[in-house]
């Protein structure tokens, strides 16, 4: 396991509650611009509802004069002139039609029949093809009953009133004249009753007579596109509907007039129109953005947080790792320091002691001389300056070497070390490097093992263009779960934590970095006998030649392994 985590400091706690005070401002910011963002747009679409509905009553209003001067009017006048003439109601298909305005003609034509009503006597005439009794029980008492709702028109006035027909009957119209309030004798009212088709021109006429809506305001846009109309009489029928219908949520309710059959107008607003209408245009909705930067801001603070707890994570490492090299340093030197004074002031009273004493400084030297390397190649890995020279080698009698330089140490552990060194092994190596992975197996394996143990040290046969050297020890094994992370830089087992073994992290990832510039690799298996094998791959090289300008030794040509390898025994 890691080395374990510091308490926070008060400088990284701070920094922290600032950051989540940042995150709160923006969430409050962030909250703030939607609310204000929601206002605006709620007035921009009550802004959008206040024209569509001055729309709408633009729209009634001018159906309602359509009809009045249109076609209600020149009809009375005419049934009018008609009835006086004839003395009851007269039957419209035996009447010419009114020639002023031309429009009112396509109305008369229309006209199912007349009717005359008196309001006292209740007594009905009908002109024309005669309804069914239904329907003249139904005009008799429907009149009856909308008389007694509508005001009576003074002397002057000329006013009618339009109702709808029953429910469930094709749509018609029952158009019929008020009596005067000055003209007491007169009982008797004029009607008619039409389809409803016969007022679709009408529709028509008002809804692409003019523009519904102030040109200024719409930019110029045509009428047929600024929105749609629908007519609906009181029992909710339609009885027009525009060409180009849309659907919006920006729509409108108005009234034609009570004296008008109660029609009702629907207008809905073409949604494209209503960034026109709007100055500056319809508000864009800014979730989207604001989600995004409240996300970024808060992935933001998140990493700063991480980063924060990742510094006082390498501050304790950094802190445990000048504790862990002070405490290899301090040992060996106590020991170097402790044997000096003894040889400098006389206190060794044979020759033995004194021989003891400079092969203990000898010992504790080169374990100096190991961690310092260790400590100088971990500094130029940070810098990456880590470079090494890969030279075809024989390994064996390299390896023997530095087995044997490595001795005086195992035998302060009572340690055995053997080796295992076929003749003929060449590979490509940095012959520093590989001394310095070899140690730090050793080292690992001497460390952490019991005392008296012995520690094998082995080649393999070439296989595959690749070599192998490794490095087994009786000790406790690595846990398999552990296996990869023990190659980290800083790692250490979970019981060697809080064991007295000192060890500062860096050798096995020293060794693996090594591994790598040789283009190699390491790993760590169970020992047949158990224990731990460090095992280090490199790939092969033929042997190197000789030369006579070559300084030194020639090596022999390699010879086959034979199958009982050499043995090189070291006892303490």
């Amino acid at each position: 396991m890691r080395l374990p985590r510091p308490s926070r400091r008060p400088r990284a706690a701070s920094i922290t509650v600032l950051l989540v005070l940042a995150l709160a401002f923006a969430v409050v910011l962030a909250w703030q611009a939607v609310g204000a963002s929601q206002h605006q747009k709620m007035q921009a679409e009550r802004v959008l509802r206040d024209y569509s509905a001055y729309a709408a009553a633009r729209f009634a209003s001018r159906v309602a004069g359509t009809l009045w001067y249109y076609s209600f009017v020149p009809a009375f006048k005419t049934l009018d002139h008609e009835r006086t003439r004839l003395g009851h109601a007269p039957d419209p298909a035996h009447v010419a039609p009114p020639d002023d305005p031309k429009e009112a003609a396509a109305f008369f034509r229309r006209i199912r029949y007349t009717f005359e009503f008196d309001t006292v006597t209740k007594l009905l005439i009908i002109g024309g093809p005669a309804p069914s009794t239904a329907w003249r029980d139904w005009i008799r008492d429907t009149v009856t009953s909308r008389l007694r709702t509508l005001p009576t028109p003074t002397m002057g006035e000329d006013n009618a009133s339009v109702i709808g027909g029953p429910p469930g009957e094709p749509p018609m119209l029952v158009v019929f004249t008020l009596p005067r309030a000055a003209a007491h004798a007169q009982t008797r009212v004029l009607g008619l009753v039409a389809p409803v088709e016969s007022l679709l021109d009408r529709f028509e006429l008002a809804d692409t007579s003019g523009p519904l809506i102030v040109p200024a305001l719409t930019g110029g846009v045509t009428l047929d596109s600024i929105g749609s109309v629908i007519v609906h009489d009181s029992h909710g029928r339609v009885l027009y509907r525009s060409p180009t219908q849309y659907a919006s949520s920006i729509t409108a309710h108005d009234s034609v007039g009570a004296f008008f059959a109660n029609l009702s107008v629907d207008v809905s607003l073409r949604p494209a129109i209503a960034g026109k209408l709007v100055i500056g245009g319809l508000p864009r909705s800014r979730m989207p953005l604001l989600i995004t930067l409240l996300l970024l801001t808060a992935a933001l603070i998140v990493v700063a947080m991480v980063q924060l707890r990742r510094e006082a994570d390498l501050s304790a490492l950094r802190t445990q790792f000048v504790s862990g090299v002070s405490h290899e340093l301090r040992t060996p030197l106590a020991q170097i320091r402790m044997f000096a004074e003894t040889l400098v002031l006389g206190r060794v009273r044979t020759d033995d002691e004194r021989r003891r004493s400079l092969e203990i400084i000898d010992q504790e030297a080169r374990r100096l001389t190991h961690l310092v390397e260790n400590l100088l190649h971990f500094s130029r890995s940070e810098r990456r300056s880590v470079r090494v020279a890969l030279v075809p080698t024989l390994l064996g009698p390299c390896v023997r070497a530095m087995v044997e330089s490595f001795t005086p140490l195992a035998e302060t552990r009572h340690v055995r070390l053997l080796t295992s060194l076929p003749e003929g092994i060449v590979a490509s190596v940095d012959e520093s490097a590989l001394r310095q992975m070899l140690l730090n197996f050793l080292d690992n394996a001497v460390k952490y093992g019991p005392d008296g143990q012995t520690v094998t040290v082995g080649l393999d046969p070439v296989r595959n263009d690749r070599t192998r050297l490794w490095v087994q020890d009786q000790g406790p094994g690595v846990p398999p779960g552990d296996r990869e992370r023990i190659w980290e830089q800083f790692w250490r087992l979970e019981r060697d934590r809080g064991s007295a073994i000192a060890g500062t992290g860096i050798g096995l990832s020293v060794v693996r970095e090594l591994a790598t510039l040789h283009r190699g690799r390491v790993w760590v298996e169970t020992a047949p006998g158990g224990g731990a094998r460090f095992v280090l791959e490199l790939p092969a090289a033929p042997a190197p030649a000789a030369t006579s300008s070559t300084p030194g030794p020639v090596p022999s040509p390699p010879s086959p392994p034979s199958p009982e390898p050499a043995t090189l025994r070291v006892d303490s």
